[in-house]
């Protein structure tokens, strides 16, 4: 079994600070909690860039300085967001793939989002798939729901896309698939052979999946886009707090937790930032 890639969710596009106070928004809290997440076991970054009001933001200039500072202060896996948020046309979704980070997300179909519906046509697809192909940016397909691998797939097929694949299992949110352990399984079966995986599991869910996930040989993501709970009724102080937890789990579990450098091998990453 391979060492265990965590990776932190640091700010989302959903949560505000009305809901969590130690929310990260600015590109200097951003990099500041990249660094307390790295040094509590996280190996990648997952960013969503905010204007200093909170507004998400696709701006690639934002997410250029984010990626800076957080070059500038740990040697993480710097994962920047392709979701936006729902209200994001295609063209501002796609911006932070001009920084040229070694990994981005790709959702790869339509799903219900709470009460908003998450839209990604093949069209959007296939266009965010091609510019990762042709600036060597590793996507992370992102699924909601089971059908969602199939359109992974047929990326692959149309040459869109280049083996090993890594996925990152969302399960929980509101008007997608339930955060439960079969669902987890019914998922990774359906994963093709050789494909590296990870879980999020939103909200009360995230605990529970990440420990089926260590034990099952996948990675985790935990951090404040997913969660903002440390435990039920208990505000997290931080992404890093929710990082050392998972990283005790894989310890109690007997499973090592890899460094930046280790999870690049793992994931097939062949560039280094």
């Amino acid at each position: 079994m391979s060492k265990l890639i965590i990776t932190a969710a640091l700010t989302g596009a959903e949560v505000t600070r009305a809901q969590q106070p130690n929310l990260p928004i600015t590109p200097q809290e951003i990099a500041a909690a990249a660094l307390e997440a790295y040094e509590a076991g996280a190996s990648i970054v997952h960013v969503h860039a905010r204007l200093t009001d909170g507004t998400p933001t696709q701006d690639k200039q934002v997410y250029g300085e984010i990626q800076r500072l957080v070059a500038d202060s740990c040697p993480v896996i710097f994962q920047p967001s392709t979701g936006g948020a729902v209200w994001h046309s295609a063209e501002e979704r796609l911006q932070p793939l001009e920084l040229n980070p070694e990994m981005a997300t790709l959702s790869t179909g339509t799903c219900n989002f709470g009460r908003d519906i998450f839209a990604n046509p093949q069209d959007f697809m296939e266009q965010a798939a091609r510019t990762m192909l042709e600036r060597g940016i590793k996507p992370e397909f992102e699924i909601f729901e089971a059908g969602m691998i199939d359109n992974a797939l047929r990326l692959v097929k149309q040459g869109l896309v280049r083996e090993p694949l890594h996925f990152n299992l969302v399960l929980g949110v509101p008007g997608a698939m339930a955060g439960t352990i079969r669902n987890l399984v019914f998922l990774v079966d359906a994963l093709p052979v050789g494909s590296t995986w990870t879980v999020s599991g939103i909200g009360r869910f995230e605990t529970p999946l990440a420990a089926a996930a260590i034990a099952m040989g996948g990675h985790v993501r935990v951090g404040f886009e997913d969660n903002i709970y440390y435990r039920n009724g208990e505000l997290a102080v931080s992404n890093g707090q929710l990082v050392a937890r998972i990283a005790r789990l894989a310890h109690e579990l007997g499973r090592e937790v890899a460094d930046p450098q280790e999870a690049r091998e793992i994931l097939g990453l062949d560039r280094k930032t």
